[in-house]
């Protein structure tokens, strides 16, 4: 027995040094894990906790000159229902209703609905009924619908999308930024993508701590970050002219079934842009905006390019209006190739005005070969002089390069010069034509062609862009008035006559180019172009349109196809619009609108501690407050606030989102 009692004792005392051992092991564990990796392991379990969350900031808006919005973001919500989460007796007795406004909210019949979400919640489906890109306002209604109250069963997802209120008029030219997966880049064309660094904004950053249910809540924190949201850009298109503009070459495109078209009216003395539209012919034979037409093709411009040709001779002193050539019947032969004018006639002595009013191929070859054959160099370097040689430098990416022939340079030969004289051999971009012709319209002072004027945010200027000037001065004085005359007699009795109007002046040049006329006869087209200003006595714009392969069978000249739309789009700036807006007593005191802002201002002093219901208040006045409450302020529509998404009296909580629907 007293053996026994000693084995036990010793196996006791064995246990017990056993568990001292295991003790002091997991002492030192917790030690050496507290000393040598307590940072290690105290910086996981923070990651795992609290996270610093990303606060985008809000995209700019593009408006135009007269204050529309041309490019906004919007809350767009991907939706499907998940028929599994709610309990039998709850979907049971709500499903019959849900079914119902389905059918209403979606054109199908109830029954479709009951079926599909029955089907569903017995095979154990979660992901039906799916919908993409619904408003604001869609998926508010779908939120009251029964059954989708219940948490779990409507599943969205919010992403931004750009939208354009005035619709595809000028989308180009506002233009988008995209997201290549494939390449793992951004790209872009037009105002969004030039300016994109403007438009962008600074995100902001908030540290977060998880809570239940997988929530997050904001945590004090001294390295918080404000979001700084985008700058407005503020660009020169005239909604009212660029509307005109779209849908007068719309129209003639679709009379003349044409492949695509431009059209640009730039204001004479700044060089803004008030209009540009490029339409292209899709399979089906509608016209959308595809290419940038007007900035980046560069092509044979064909008899608009005679202008350089009369420029050229008159300031050179090598020829005046009134020199007198022949015509030779229209046909006239250098080294072996025929150049012919458009209409054949019996040989005439004609003035180089009058050639050029007439767009005499002749005539015009024949002035600038006889001044030029023997320095060719002092043609080209009076166009080299006015920029035509290089582009314009504008802000978009893209820009067509120009091509004037270089003498002494590898393809120079006999025939360069006089074919250049009628506009073949080079090759410019229509918005350097429109570029040249405003310089004579703006007496003789060349411009900078501008599609954006400031950048702003709220009130507050961030940048402005005035007028550019690229040549002081492109010719004498004496030398502009004359071709503003023999552009204007080109209107009133030469190849644009039929664009004539007694009661409106215009002055301009018509242009017909083939265009692949080295290829086959099936392959070469017309370009049809005119390009002016107006009123021609003193020019407030000057405008460009272009037509590429017309059908021949229903015109193909420059007057014929490309003269119509710039007659409509002066006649329609002009006439049609015979009101001025004025604003008399500015500086007198409206009791109605003083009240309003005192208002307004009493609201903004008041020290919130909820979110104020801004109901009824104007758009602009609740943006304001709310914003300078922190909150992150998203507007649909115009007028006064008729919906907020977050509820008035709630807890005020920064960078919380709410939603404003204004009518």
């Amino acid at each position: 027995m007293e053996v026994e009692d000693k084995k036990i004792t010793q196996r006791t005392y064995l246990i017990a040094l056993f568990m001292l051992v295991i003790g002091c092991a997991v002492v030192f564990k917790l030690t050496n894990i507290q000393w040598a990796h307590g940072k290690y392991y105290r910086e996981l379990a923070k990651k795992k906790t609290v996270e610093r969350k990303i606060i985008p900031s809000n995209r700019g808006n593009i408006y135009s000159a007269d204050g529309s919005l041309l490019a906004t973001s919007v809350p767009n919500y991907d939706i499907h229902c998940d028929p599994i989460v709610p309990k039998d007796e709850v979907f049971n007795e709500q499903v019959d209703a849900l079914a119902d406004s389905l059918a209403v909210f979606y054109h199908k019949p109830s029954a479709y609905f009951k079926s599909v979400l029955k089907r569903a919640r017995a095979r154990k489906r979660h992901f039906v009924l799916p919908k993409k890109h619904l408003t604001y306002s869609e998926f508010k209604r779908l939120k009251t619908f029964p059954l989708f109250s219940n948490r779990g069963v409507l599943v969205d997802s919010m992403y931004i999308i750009r939208r354009h209120p005035i619709g595809k008029i000028a989308e180009r030219t506002i233009g988008y930024e995209r997201y290549n997966p494939s390449k793992k880049d951004w790209f872009g064309h037009g105002i969004e993508w030039s300016f994109r660094k403007y438009l962008h904004g600074e995100d902001g950053s908030v540290l977060k701590q998880r809570i239940a249910k997988g929530q997050w809540k904001p945590i004090e924190d001294s390295s918080e970050k404000e979001p700084r949201d985008g700058y407005d850009i503020i660009s020169t298109i005239d909604v009212y002219i660029q509307d005109i503009a779209h849908h007068s070459l719309l129209d003639q495109l679709e009379k003349h079934e044409a492949e695509h078209g431009c059209v640009v009216v730039m204001e004479t003395q700044t060089g803004q842009i008030k209009a540009i539209s490029n339409l292209g012919r899709a399979n089906d034979g509608s016209y959308y905006e595809t290419v940038n037409y007007a900035i980046t093709e560069s092509h044979e411009p064909g008899s608009t390019f005679k202008l350089l040709d009369l420029l050229a001779l008159l300031e050179d002193k090598k020829a005046d209006t009134s020199t007198v050539f022949e015509t030779k019947g229209g046909k006239i032969m250098f080294n072996g190739k025929m150049i012919k004018d458009a209409h054949l006639a019996p040989n005439q002595s004609i003035s180089l005005s009058e050639a050029f009013q007439r767009s005499s191929n002749t005539v015009m070859v024949q002035a600038v070969y006889q001044n030029y054959k023997k320095s060719p160099e002092e043609f080209v370097n009076r166009i080299n002089a006015l920029g035509l040689n290089k582009p314009l430098g504008i802000a978009f990416k893209g820009e067509g390069r120009p091509k004037i022939p270089q003498p002494g340079t590898k393809g120079w030969n006999a025939m360069t010069l006089p074919w250049m004289a009628f506009g073949y051999g080079v090759s410019v971009t229509p918005l350097q034509t429109l570029t040249l012709y405003n310089a004579v319209a703006n007496n003789g002072e060349m411009v900078r062609p501008l599609f954006v004027s400031e950048i702003k945010e709220w009130d507050r200027t961030i940048k402005k862009f005035p007028k550019e000037v690229m040549v002081p001065r492109i010719a004498s004085d004496e030398t502009l008035q004359k071709l503003k005359a023999v552009m204007e007699k080109v209107v009133k009795k030469g190849t644009a006559k039929s664009l004539y109007s007694a009661d409106f002046s215009m002055a301009g040049k018509t242009g017909t180019a083939k265009i692949d006329y080295h290829k086959s006869q099936n392959e070469m087209y017309y370009a049809s172009s005119f390009v002016g200003f107006f009123p021609a006595d003193k020019p407030k714009y000057s405008c460009i349109v272009i037509v590429h392969k017309p059908n021949p069978q229903t015109g193909y000249y420059g007057a014929d196809v490309a003269g119509p739309v710039f007659k409509k789009i002066a006649q329609k700036i002009f006439t049609d619009t015979p009101f001025h807006n004025e604003i008399k007593h500015i500086n007198k005191k409206i009791p109605q609108q003083e009240q309003s802002f005192n208002g307004y201002v009493a609201r903004l002093q008041k020290d919130w501690k909820t979110v104020p219901n801004v109901k009824g208040m104007p758009g602009m006045d609740a943006v304001a407050l709310l914003e300078n409450l922190k909150m992150k302020v998203r507007v649909l529509g115009f007028g006064k606030v008729k919906k907020q998404s977050v509820l008035a009296g709630s807890s005020l909580r920064k960078h919380q989102t709410i939603i404003l629907e204004l009518s």
